[in-house]
């Protein structure tokens, strides 16, 4: 059993729609007789698509990636460490048409040079969707020092997550990108609470994008086997965000005392501008 289901490209091709399922359908029945049409549930569905130079004529129709092409939806910045989640949003964005550039922290000797490798290599296995990216490497350790020996613990990870982000917007600009783009999940850990991304999302100006936003682990780690990136992701590798990690960090800060905690640290602005430079 087959059904015809046709479209015109050309608008000027003097057939309509229906005339054109009609005759190819017939024509088909004349050369198979054995064959039969099925509207409603047909073993095979041919489709034409009728343009200005000739027509295509084809069956058996395959699920192809989706999304949109790559470059066609702007330029973004992805935050890119070492863990599952962030090279799967990079995915996600890539597949809704955006150029991407990597932005990753790193903070020596607390992080090592096979720990690098590591973002490298999942860079690399972002570019068979992504298309080449720019790779920016940030060194962050004098400003994690400076905020840990300067900051009340529980605001550790709050305000390192807002010096990255203003960081990332600086080099976003620079390179002509448009928004930020993260792999965070709403209430996965304490940096990502409501409160919290209320505080981060006030560091910089750049809309922030977060495709995984309402995806749980199970959901994220999915995608990341089917895009080859989660054996790589597991490695255990130490990252930035994981050294200094407070045991009882503030899940529900207020902006308030956010930028009052940073304005006792007037240095972080040059440190922020310095390493911003530094980046390689």
């Amino acid at each position: 059993t087959f059904r015809v289901e046709a479209r015109r490209s050309d608008k000027s091709f003097p057939m309509n729609t229906p005339q054109i399922c009609a005759e190819l359908g017939g024509i088909l029945l004349e050369h198979y007789p054995h064959l039969k049409v099925d509207l409603h549930d047909p073993e095979v569905r041919v489709f034409v698509e009728v343009r200005d130079f000739g027509a295509y004529v084809h069956a058996g129709a395959k699920k192809g990636a989706g999304g949109m092409p790559v470059g066609s939806s702007g330029h973004g910045a992805l935050l890119l460490s070492g863990g599952i989640d962030s090279p799967v949003a990079g995915y996600m964005m890539a597949k809704r048409g955006m150029q991407l550039c990597y932005i990753h922290f790193e903070s020596p000797p607390y992080t090592s040079e096979r720990a690098r490798l590591k973002v490298v290599a999942l860079g690399q296995k972002l570019t068979e969707y992504a298309n080449t990216c720019e790779m920016f490497i940030v060194p962050f350790t004098d400003i994690q020092e400076k905020i840990k020996a300067h900051c009340r613990e529980e605001y550790f990870t709050i305000i390192m997550r807002r010096m990255m982000m203003k960081i990332a917007s600086r080099l976003a600009a620079q390179n002509g990108c448009e928004a930020l783009i993260t792999g965070e999940s709403l209430a996965q850990v304490a940096s990502q609470t409501l409160k919290a991304i209320v505080c981060t999302d006030a560091a910089q100006e750049l809309p922030v994008l977060r495709p995984l936003i309402g995806f749980d682990k199970v959901e994220i780690t999915d995608i990341a086997r089917r895009i080859d990136t989660f054996e790589t992701s597991i490695l255990p590798y130490e990252d930035c965000c994981t050294i200094f990690t407070p045991p009882h960090p503030k899940t529900k800060p207020s902006l308030e005392e956010i930028l009052a905690a940073e304005a006792a640290m007037p240095e972080l602005a040059a440190l922020e501008e310095k390493v911003a430079q530094e980046c390689e």
